[in-house]
């Protein structure tokens, strides 16, 4: 299973930064045929990230692609070129709910055949709240689908469409539309049992400020952030990775409950555990790739 920790957009034509990527640290490269690529570089684009998928096998970050949407008609030609050994995954933009990824899926298996792909390979992450008709379709991805490994939310395209003036509190906050859509993706996400993961952090050179967005984050449920920057790989890395204090209190937990299966309720080291104590702690090990 695809780590989704750290997502790092590189814009499909550009050789630079997908090499700055690779290096980068990111569990996710994604590479861009939609926002970061001008229309006169879509076709060129295509070419380039298939050969990039071709390089696949010698790169540690697992590589998605940003697919143009659906109402664009580009998607058919972006999935052509790109569905092809390397890709792990697609990352669906301005989707309306899970209709969306049942389409993408179907325009995915021929070419997982053609490719002599096992079918189901490529995973898909949804960008969930991009419209407003998003917005009221956030329930439609439960059960999940097959492909669907997370979902993840976008404030640029949702804030155009509803006419907003600015997304940002004076302060940096996000307004009131913003915190319900982030906060129903995750909802939305739990609910399918998908990964949730937080939008990017715009200002690159904020550190800090980066730091302090990804421990809210952790800390309301999201498991990874998308990064706009190669500089902002570590820090959301370390945001997202479990403490060995968080790991070794997890352990201890789980173990507990273990050697009492029949049990709802238990007390360690003076402290009173209950089941969701013992569902938190099995997601802390997740994260860090325990079982």
């Amino acid at each position: 299973m695809t780590r989704l920790r750290s997502l790092l957009f590189v814009p499909g034509d550009s050789d630079r930064k997908f090499a700055k990527g690779r290096e980068s640290g990111a569990d996710v490269l994604i590479c861009d045929l939609e926002d970061a690529v001008a229309p006169s570089q879509k076709e060129a684009a295509r070419v380039r990230v298939s050969e990039w998928l071709g390089e696949a096998d010698d790169i540690a970050p697992a590589l998605f692609v940003r697919i143009n949407p659906l109402d664009t008609g580009l998607t058919a030609a972006d999935l052509a070129a790109v569905v092809r050994p390397g890709l792990a995954g697609i990352v669906l933009p301005k989707a309306n709910g899970a209709q969306d990824v049942t389409t993408i899926s179907d325009l995915i298996a021929p070419l997982e055949r053609v490719a002599d792909m096992t079918e189901g390979t490529v995973k898909i992450l949804v960008v969930a709240t991009e419209t407003p008709a998003a917005m009221f379709a956030l329930g439609s991805y439960a059960p999940a689908h097959p492909r669907l490994l997370g979902l993840t939310w976008g404030a640029e395209d949702l804030g155009a469409a509803i006419g907003i003036t600015s997304n940002k509190e004076a302060d940096g906050s996000w307004t009131f539309p913003f915190q319900v859509a982030r906060a129903h993706c995750l909802f939305a996400a739990a609910n399918a049992e998908v990964a949730p993961i937080d939008t990017l952090y715009a200002d690159f050179t904020d550190d800090a400020g980066l730091e302090s967005d990804c421990r809210k984050a952790r800390r309301d449920g999201f498991t990874g952030r998308i990064a706009i920057h190669p500089a902002q790989v570590e820090t959301i890395n370390r945001c997202f990775t479990p403490s060995e204090e968080e790991l070794a209190e997890a352990r201890k937990i789980t173990a507990a409950f273990a050697a009492n299966p029949d049990a709802g309720t238990l007390g360690i080291d003076g402290k009173m555990y209950d089941i969701p104590h013992l569902v938190t702690a099995r997601k802390v090990l997740a994260a860090a790739g325990e079982k």
